[in-house]
């Protein structure tokens, strides 16, 4: 395990295209690129509303909330584990086949193609809080009003943006790694994989074509809601509510709801003040399931040169604070 001196983990640079990769993520978002988004934003909520119709006539048992459960930690975890502190902040090395494990996994939560992810994520921590800031809740003055009408876009507006962030000034490193770049150009792939899975899991555990319906419904369209309104409250709620035992220089706060049900997210204030760091939960009560996960696999040899920073680091920023 490798302390970190300092606080690292986003470097952004600006670099040009190169024939290789200037197709890796156009800066214009096109039509059926907002088109699509907006389904997958929608739609989830529609699955929602259908599964609750579908209570009486077909309940709901175990095989349904397994496929729930199970699909939430894994697509969860995709994201937490290997969108935001793999792929973005360099927290720990990985195999080429688990960085494959971790793409797909984090690809099938929906919420866009890895090269757009990291791009707009290190464009939130290089501008945090401030006008650039792709989705904060704090571009609309002062007060509890302004905080309100930011909170929208912070959640879930930023999903429909007029352009991209600049793959090319945010991610060089990924757009030049051709197994990121051929997972980004899959990703609709592994969104249909991700909503194919449970479906047929759902039917062949059952036997029965409501089976298959409900672990579509469920293991799909209700997760992925889950996981989207968790992963964007982290955004928008833990830059409104919770402590901020860290100078961070943002508004970013810790919150315990977040925390636990964000599998180690919500701790966002540590996180601001430790980039880098693969554990965000920086005190014992802190639950961080995605830390506890990488720690386990660091065990078995899946993961190495996981990144904390020092106990001297950490006292630091708490005077600082």
């Amino acid at each position: 395990m490798t302390n970190l001196p300092i606080q690292a983990g986003v470097v952004p640079t600006s670099r040009p295209e190169s024939p290789a990769t200037a197709h890796a993520l156009p800066h214009e978002a096109s039509r059926a690129v907002r088109i699509a988004t907006l389904v997958t934003i929608v739609l989830p909520v529609f699955g929602l509303i259908a599964g609750m119709a579908l209570l009486w006539p077909l309940g709901f048992g175990w095989t349904s909330l397994g496929l729930l459960i199970g699909f939430y930690l894994i697509t969860g975890l995709g994201i937490t584990v290997g969108f935001h502190r793999y792929f973005t902040h360099k927290s720990f090395d990985t195999s080429r086949f688990m960085k494959w494990v971790l793409g797909i996994s984090g690809s099938m939560a929906c919420e866009g193609s890895i090269l757009y992810w990291v791009a707009t994520h290190r464009s939130h921590h290089q501008h945090s809080d401030s006008e650039d800031d792709p989705h904060s809740p704090h571009h609309h003055g002062e007060g509890v009003w302004a905080m309100i009408k930011g909170a929208f876009p912070a959640h879930v507006g930023w999903m429909l943006p007029g352009e991209h962030p600049n793959v090319h000034r945010y991610c060089p490193d990924l757009a030049r790694d051709r197994d990121i770049v051929t997972m980004s150009r899959l990703f609709p792939l592994w969104v249909f994989l991700g909503l194919a899975l449970p479906t047929v899991l759902g039917g062949v555990i059952t036997m029965s074509w409501a089976g298959a319906l409900l672990g579509f419904i469920w293991g799909g369209l209700v997760r992925v809601l889950m996981v989207h309104h968790i992963t964007w409250s982290i955004n928008s709620v833990c830059h409104i509510w919770g402590s901020r035992p860290f100078n961070s220089h943002d508004h970013s706060r810790n919150n315990v709801i977040f925390g636990i049900l964000g599998f180690g997210e919500g701790w966002h204030n540590n996180h601001h003040a430790f980039p880098a760091s693969a554990r965000h939960g920086l005190r014992w009560w802190e639950v961080d399931t995605s830390y506890m996960l990488i720690k386990a696999m660091s065990w078995v040899g899946l993961v190495s040169n996981v990144k904390v920073p020092t106990k001297e680091r950490i006292e630091a920023k708490k005077k600082a604070a």
